[in-house]
């Protein structure tokens, strides 16, 4: 199985067993992110010949909606309850304030140039839709360092460099199976003809001696640098598989750039996440009322009537964005198949934590990636942008399940000055006396983040796996009504999933149309 975020999570206890692969789904022609229809996506010009459609949400979904409808002839509205677009996609500027719903409210102390991405944060080379987008209306991209081996790993009260744990990791499963194939162990079940050329390699991967044996590694970093003249590097010592494996929690630092949307090369937009949204609400800015939040959602006739504040929308169509537990409370004239299936649809209750700071780390040799660790903050995220300047955003905390199930729940449970103060202590484990060099921290809990509460739904009916009557329910127009969003995709969780679900809905509105 191809391990992708949503299957990460699944073994983690989340979603229940992890399902088939996206590379599965793609093949099976379930879903093609990475198709030259999904980057140039567009409807037939003129199509809408006027008709109305109104959007609900302002995210990708709602954005990439609304461009590509008024592109065909549609006339669009968009309704969107924030003072922002991006849903979602959130960066956090400057002295940009932070409203949570039972928070107090927080304003960010970044130094000028300075971002955090409190949402989406990175973006794999494979989502071609929402690189399309970026690609389309001029928004620069640069490399995201999602792996570095200079990073440290704190589990156990530990703390060890990447580098060590991954490569002295090779290195201890090397010499296990050399010495199982030294007693016939794996004859019964690798062929004679392989097993010479299988003992060969694995004696290079793992960097074992002649014997089999594994010792000091280069790779594995050094005591002593390499330097000039008569300063020969020496390697530091192995770990036990016990310094290795202090506990399940390091289960997932040790596979995190294999998960098939992890892989390298990833991808962010200079200047922020949120550079994408903002350039398509360029294009639809006319469009856009902010500040609008919907009370009901009505058939009218053969079309419908959104209520919001301020009045009433009619139009011929909708697209409804929104996310579905947020749906779900929103009074409607939905049939009771769609009521029963917005019930109770889990999202993913994620945290981060931002610290201002000198480029503490940079001193350390440590340029982007993330840093991992059993405490309840989960990962350091050290910013890929801005290499070499005098200051930058330090994720202190993104917490997400990543190295424990039940994290994200307590981690939103504690006060926000207790989740500052966790995320603190992590950067003084893995950076010893460097904690009094970060600014005063600030906690973007999206549980509590009106308008998404969540980041993402989970959950079995939200599965790698083909889904079942649920999901299809939620996909089903209601008459006029289209849905979109990422959790209408197999691509959950992403930017690129909730482009591909709109691509989808706006064809339904399309088909309708030209009946």
């Amino acid at each position: 199985m191809t391990l992708t975020r949503r299957a990460m999570l699944a073994q983690l206890g989340y979603l229940g067993s992890a399902g088939a692969s996206l590379a599965a789904l793609q093949s099976l022609g379930v879903l093609s992110p990475g198709s030259a229809k999904a980057a140039g996506f567009s409807l037939p010009p003129g199509s809408g010949s006027g008709k109305k459609v109104v959007v609900l949400g302002a995210g990708i979904a709602g954005l990439v909606s609304a461009y590509q409808l008024a592109k065909a002839g549609f006339d669009v509205t968009v309704l969107e309850a924030r003072q922002r677009v991006g849903g979602r996609v959130w960066t956090i500027r400057g002295q940009d304030p932070i409203i949570q719903k039972n928070r107090p409210p927080q304003a960010a102390n970044f130094a000028a140039g300075n971002y955090m991405n409190a949402g989406a944060a990175r973006i794999p080379s494979s989502h071609e839709a929402i690189l399309g987008y970026a690609k389309r209306f001029g928004v620069a991209l640069e490399p995201y360092l999602n792996t570095n081996r200079s990073t440290g790993w704190d589990f156990g009260g530990k703390v060890y460099r990447e580098r060590q744990m991954v490569f002295d990791m090779h290195g201890r499963i090397a010499e296990y199976l050399s010495g199982a194939m030294g007693k016939g162990a794996l004859d019964a079940v690798m062929p004679k003809a392989e097993r010479d050329a299988f003992r060969q390699f694995i004696g290079f991967w793992g960097g074992l001696d002649d014997k089999g044996v594994y010792g000091p590694n280069s790779s594995s970093g050094f005591t002593q640098w390499p330097g000039g003249y008569d300063t020969p590097g020496i390697a530091v010592e192995p770990l036990t598989m016990k310094q290795l494996l202090p506990g399940r929690a390091i289960a997932l630092p040790y596979v995190f750039e294999a998960i098939n949307d992890m892989q390298a090369t990833m991808l962010q937009p200079v200047g922020g996440m949120d550079r994408i949204a903002a350039a398509i609400y360029e294009q639809v800015k006319p469009l856009v009322r902010l500040g609008v939040p919907v009370t009901a959602i009505r058939r009218e006739g053969a079309g419908v009537r959104i209520e919001h504040a301020g009045g009433s929308t009619i139009a011929d169509f909708a697209v409804v964005t929104l996310p579905g537990h947020l749906l779900d409370r929103i009074p409607n004239d939905f049939s009771p198949a769609k009521k029963k299936a917005l019930k109770g649809i889990p999202y993913l209750p994620s945290a981060k934590v931002g610290f201002d700071a000198p480029r503490f780390w940079e001193d350390e040799g440590i340029y982007g990636g993330n840093a991992w660790t059993d405490r309840l903050n989960e990962n350091v995220m050290y910013p890929s942008a801005g290499i070499g300047r005098e200051r930058g955003v330090l994720i202190g905390a993104y917490v997400a399940g990543w190295t424990g199930r039940n994290n994200p729940q307590e981690f939103v449970a504690k006060p926000i000055a207790e989740q500052i103060a966790i995320s603190r202590g992590s950067v003084e484990a893995l950076h010893p006396g460097k904690s009094r060099l970060l600014g005063p921290g600030v906690a973007v809990n999206w549980g509590q983040v009106e308008y998404s509460e969540g980041v993402g739904a989970i959950g079995d009916d939200f599965g790698e796996r083909k889904r079942g009557a649920r999901y299809d329910e939620l996909l089903r127009p209601e008459g006029p009504i289209v849905f979109a969003g990422e959790h209408l995709s197999y691509v959950g969780l992403w930017q690129e999933g909730a482009a591909l679900s709109a691509h989808h809905a706006i064809e339904l509105v399309h088909q309708m149309a030209s009946a």
